[in-house]
């Protein structure tokens, strides 16, 4: 394959994975309010498979679960339209972080630091 013909490819493999990954990301809609996050969790749990993480985030504050073998646990509140929380994953204390929240009806992502830091993409199951 000639190195034109190649580059064209890899170029061609780039602005497919950054359209879909666009397009992820823009059928996604920001949860604003507490009672919305709450409707979109309602009896379901949050999962990352790969981890064995699965959380459940239930209504009175509390978080529990387990990831990669360890219990999870933690608090959380709903505060200025962010999802804040403190985690322990086992004796490891997971700090302190208000986290904007985006849901597409199947995943919900929680982007750290009010959105301006990483996210994470949970299945709802």
């Amino acid at each position: 394959m000639s190195v034109l013909r190649a580059s064209a490819l890899a170029l061609g493999v780039c602005l497919a994975l950054a359209a879909s990954a666009a397009t992820a990301t823009a059928s996604m809609a920001k949860i604003d309010t507490r009672a919305q996050f709450l409707d979109a969790l309602s009896g379901k749990s949050l999962r990352i498979g790969i981890y064995g993480l699965s959380l459940d985030v239930q209504p009175g504050g509390k978080i529990v679960g387990r990831a990669v073998g360890r219990p999870v646990t933690g608090d959380w509140a709903w505060q200025d339209g962010y999802f804040c929380r403190t985690i322990f994953w086992g004796e490891r204390e997971i700090p302190y972080n208000c986290q904007r929240v985006d849901y597409d009806g199947d995943t919900m992502r929680f982007t750290s630091d009010r959105g301006a830091g990483r996210s994470a993409d949970f299945n709802l199951r």
